[in-house]
């Protein structure tokens, strides 16, 4: 039987167990990838800490949800991909599924799509996540069209700049609210920036003469969402990736706007949808082979042996963009 490296989380708070398991093989509408990178989502530290219920990890579990690189062997019925190609996709970590933080990787083939050829394996394991999140709210829930205003809130975020990123590629007239420190990064992608210690009313007011913005994506959630109904414009939409809290409707109800819920792991957990995953990885791939949309890493190196580390920076809130693992191809 042929083995594989992992990293093995036993419980919620564990270290990281490395062990040797054996390699999955693809059944009918799977293909086995050999991982080269694994994407580390701020919902990944959450899950190895047992604070993600809604995941639904069941311990001993391998973590990580984003992962790149390149078809060993494909199952019965794929007709998509074939071995030697370069792909990329949210595949695992959640649901009971085999996560990226393993040398190999069983994964549904309607989950994945070539990886954009401008892209390393570590851009490329960046990206599935964000954009998907990006993609479900700006375009699935609020049709953005050419010439909308777009606010972005948290717009310097993982999610935010990716957000940033695909308003400006479709058209949309985007600003984009987070630290002042932010404000240089967001400007760089085309989008006007405006520090969050300014207040709603004001920036509303200067950016739209009062009348508020179309589209609001609201990448933080709490105090964040309350901002965006006030900031949103009459009949405009207001999306959310993180809308879990309790929140006073009245200032989105008085304007007559819509308010959309994004839960990026629905077709992982139900296996409904899977195939719009590796829709909108293939509009990603797209975008990213015409330069319109490229994930900001963070330049440290993780391989297995310091996953841990990455985690921390992310808990610590020390990370500057996006934390990506090697895991190279040692058997």
């Amino acid at each position: 039987m042929a083995l594989m490296n992992a990293l093995v989380l036993d419980s919620a708070g564990a270290d990281f167990r490395h062990a040797k398991q054996p390699r999955p093989e693809p059944r009918a509408g799977e293909v086995l990838v050999r991982i080269r990178a694994s994407g580390v989502n701020p919902l990944d530290t959450k899950i190895r800490a047992g604070a993600a219920g809604h995941a639904r990890q069941p311990f001993p579990a391998v973590l990580g949800i984003d992962m790149a690189g390149v078809v060993e062997a494909v199952g019965t019925d794929v007709t998509g991909f074939r071995p030697g190609d370069e792909v990329y996709g949210m595949t695992g970590g959640v649901g009971g599924l085999q996560g990226s933080l393993a040398s190999y990787q069983v994964a549904d083939a309607r989950l994945l799509a070539l990886k954009p050829a401008n892209f390393s394996m570590r851009q490329a394991a960046a990206l599935p996540l964000i954009i998907i999140t990006a993609w479900e709210g700006l375009v699935d829930r609020a049709q953005v069209k050419p010439g909308q205003k777009v606010l972005v809130l948290g717009a310097g975020g993982g999610v935010g700049h990716i957000v940033v990123q695909l308003a400006v590629a479709l058209g949309a007239d985007v600003y984009g609210v987070d630290s002042a420190s932010k404000g240089g990064f967001i400007a760089g992608l085309d989008a006007t920036p405006t520090d969050r210690a300014e207040s709603v009313e004001a920036y509303v007011e200067r950016h739209t003469g009062g009348r508020g913005f179309d589209i609001v994506y609201d990448t933080v959630g709490g105090a964040s969402l309350d901002a965006a109904f006030r900031a949103v414009a009459r009949f405009g939409h207001v999306v959310s990736a993180l809308g879990w809290g309790t929140h006073a409707l009245a200032p989105l109800s008085f304007k007559a706007a819509s308010y959309s819920g994004v839960f990026t792991l629905l077709p992982l957990l139900t296996r409904e949808g899977r195939e719009h995953h590796g829709a909108i990885l293939c509009e990603a791939t797209r975008l990213a082979e015409a330069g319109r949309l490229t994930p900001r890493l963070d330049d440290r190196l993780f391989t297995l042996a310091n996953v841990a580390e990455a985690y921390g920076l992310i808990e610590d809130r020390k990370a500057q963009g996006k934390l990506v693992v090697d895991i190279g191809s040692a058997e």
